[in-house]
This record gives C-alpha cells, sequence and structure tokens, in this order.
C-alpha cells in the first residue's frame, strides 16, 4: 500500500548552490528534483515536499557548445503576428537569472503545482542572499554525481 503524505507531514529544508561555471541545463535538473522533492522518500507526485533552493553567482553560469548564441526562447504576446524570439546571450545580458528560472521551470509540472514549486527557487546574481538564516545546507556541485542528488 502507498503512503500519502498530509499537508501537516511536510517539512523543507533550504539548500545553497553555487552557480560558478555551472551548466545551466544539468545545473538545472538537480535543482528541479531538489524542488519538486524527488531526491526525498517520501515523494508524492500530487503535493508540495519539495525543498527550497537558493542559487548564487549566476552570472558565471556557462552553455555548453555554441548555445549561449544559437538557442532561441520564443514567446507570443497574444496578437497576430506577435511572435518573439531571444537568445540565451541576449538574455543573460539584460536579467541573468531568468535563464536558469526558464529552465527549472520547463523540468517542473504545469499548472498551478509547478508554479507553487518554482517560487522555491532563489536566484541571486551576487555571492550575497537573504537566506542565510535559514542555514542552507552547501550543496558542491563538483563533489555530485548523478546517484546522490541532495541526499543528506
Amino acid at each position: 500500500m502507498t503512503k500519502f503524505l498530509k499537508k501537516d507531514q511536510l517539512n523543507s529544508t533550504w539548500y545553497e548552490i553555487d552557480a560558478k561555471n555551472a551548466v545551466v541545463g544539468r545545473l538545472a535538473t538537480i535543482i528541479s528534483k531538489i524542488i519538486r522533492g524527488k531526491n526525498k522518500t517520501t515523494f508524492t507526485p500530487h503535493m508540495d515536499d519539495g525543498d527550497f533552493v537558493v542559487v548564487k553567482n549566476i552570472k558565471e553560469i556557462r552553455f555548453t557548445g555554441n548555445k549561449f548564441q544559437d538557442k532561441k526562447y520564443y514567446k507570443h504576446t497574444g496578437h497576430p503576428g506577435g511572435i518573439k524570439e531571444t537568445t540565451p546571450e541576449k538574455l543573460h545580458n539584460k536579467k541573468p537569472e531568468e535563464v536558469l528560472k526558464l529552465a527549472v521551470k520547463r523540468m517542473l509540472p504545469g499548472g498551478v503545482l509547478g508554479r507553487k514549486q518554482l517560487t522555491k527557487l532563489k536566484i541571486y546574481t551576487g555571492n550575497e542572499h537573504p537566506h542565510s538564516s535559514q542555514n542552507p545546507k552547501i550543496i558542491d556541485l563538483k563533489k555530485l554525481n548523478s546517484k546522490n542528488i541532495a541526499r543528506n
């Protein structure tokens, strides 16, 4: 029999990741697993059981290959002929945190649950953040392997 968590049984921890020289896609997969709660044994698909993730130094994030110049992001204004396109390079120059946020958002479920889980992602361009009072656990990306994602 599968056990599902109740709302009062949910508890969240905080994690801190330094994005210096991290690859966007690989970092986004780690973050999305933590935000969804898939790194926990109590994972419940229809509940927001994830943890908070603080990402710092987002200005020094990188893409592999030529994706920084060649990849395209599209959005539509809702008006006829209103499709707009941008590259990660242009988006990174305007809003550096938006590149990682888009990558993580597309890995979360659509709808209300995904939007709620996305609020647990806190992205900062510099080395400082206001969440030090939560005592976030530091995740070292260099020591991580694919089998041990944020299991502390």
